[in-house]
């Protein structure tokens, strides 16, 4: 027989410990927030659902990004025991200067939409995590706010050719006045993809009040009042639009553009210059031989072609044929630091991610921002210490099996 007695209060005291009390109800969400998954559960709660969708999905059936997660999800990371990993070093390299983490903030469309601080949460977050931050063209603040709000930040500006030319030499004169170190251009949107939720949605840029708007806004007044009562969307590369994205893209962008427009493109900015929308071995080495400083391993999150080939995937080759003269990066389906991680032992120079920040931004703003750098850099490190890894330039092909 087991001997049981009544516990004593001195001995209770220590078990009964309750959780303070916090009235911050931003702070209380982003402290449930422990996965970048949590953090796009409470940003699909509290955003219109077109917005929220406009972030998530993907062209047509969205097999390209959901293939792209599937890869990094059966993938097997391979640890090595016995390793001081005391202190783990997570500073890598970008375009010949540091950063504190293996991975950049990649450039994003219409990011106040997602919440009214945008782009200026996005790059003060980047600045305090000593990481690059992207300003798209599409962006919806200007090239010169963006260069204000964060002096000290490491900023690109990414680029896509209109067919009218002026208005991309005036970018990237704009961008090299405001401090922008990098162009990076994109080149996997001759035309726009079939994004079919946001035709499903009537997504519009600025959101039109239909019927199903308004009654979306009333399941999420805070997002519809922020909107409507701080400055009208200021486009970082044009005034304004009235459309959807597809027709925004098709009106605006250049399909006649080729290789040979890179020296055109060379004459306008001397800075380092990076190539995105890779998704074969033989256009890596085409835009290597174009003069890329670095080139990005993308099939556009997933938004563009369907069925493109999965980034990660196409990864070994690439570094196979280009070597370590050019720097080879890579993004889409990127939701985690063990992601990052396995594509840096891949041959990875770094990584971009798009999504991952954005369902902070929508979740909680600046803050949400910053719990979501501060996730991907908690798993970067830890995972690297489980691998038995003390420093980025450790990671190989031996810590990771692709199925």
């Amino acid at each position: 027989m087991t001997e049981r007695q009544l516990p004593r209060w001195s001995e209770l005291k220590p078990l009964l410990r309750p959780k303070p009390i916090t009235l911050d109800a931003t702070k209380r969400r982003l402290d449930r927030a422990l996965t970048i998954a949590d953090l796009r559960t409470i940003a699909r709660r509290r955003t219109p659902r077109a917005v929220f969708d406009y972030t998530d999905g993907a062209a047509e059936q969205e097999i390209s990004l959901v293939r792209a997660r599937q890869l990094f999800h059966d993938l097997e990371l391979r640890p090595s025991v016995l390793r001081d990993v005391s202190a783990v070093d997570t500073t890598t390299s970008m375009l010949g200067r540091p950063s504190r983490l293996p991975f950049a903030f990649a450039p994003t469309g219409f990011t106040r939409l997602m919440h009214h601080e945008g782009e200026r949460a996005v790059v003060r977050t980047a600045q305090r995590y000593g990481i690059p931050y992207a300003l798209s063209t599409l962006g919806t603040t200007s090239i010169e706010d963006v260069a204000a709000a964060a002096p000290a930040a490491r900023k690109w500006f990414q680029l896509y050719v209109w067919k009218d030319r002026a208005a991309a030499e005036d970018l990237m004169s704009r961008a090299k006045a405001a401090g922008y170190e990098a162009l990076v251009l994109t080149v996997d949107v001759p035309v726009a993809g079939a994004r079919l939720r946001d035709k499903r949605n009537g997504f519009s840029i600025p959101p039109s009040l239909t019927l199903r708007t308004v009654l979306d806004a009333s399941r999420h007044p805070v997002w519809w009042a922020n909107l409507l009562t701080t400055k009208p969307l200021t486009f970082a590369s044009l005034s304004t639009w009235h459309g959807t994205v597809a027709e925004l893209l098709d009106k605006l962008f250049d399909p006649t553009m080729t290789t040979a427009d890179l020296e055109w493109l060379r004459s306008f900015w001397d800075g380092p210059l990076v190539i995105k929308g890779i998704q074969t071995v033989e256009d890596a080495v085409r835009m290597v031989d174009a003069g890329a400083d670095a080139i990005v391993l993308s099939n556009h999150g997933g938004r563009q072609l369907d069925r493109a080939p999965v980034p990660l995937r196409l990864l070994p080759d690439v570094v196979d044929v280009v070597g370590d003269g050019t720097e080879v990066w890579v993004d889409t389906g990127i939701l985690s630091g063990a992601d990052v991680v396995a594509a840096i032992a891949l041959g990875a120079s770094a990584a971009l991610v798009g999504r991952a920040y954005l369902y902070g931004l929508m979740a909680g703003g600046e803050r949400g921002v910053e719990r979501a750098a501060e996730i991907l850099a908690g798993e970067v490190g830890r995972t690297m210490a489980l691998l038995g890894v003390a420093n980025v330039g450790e990671l190989g092909a031996q810590h990771v099996r692709l199925p």
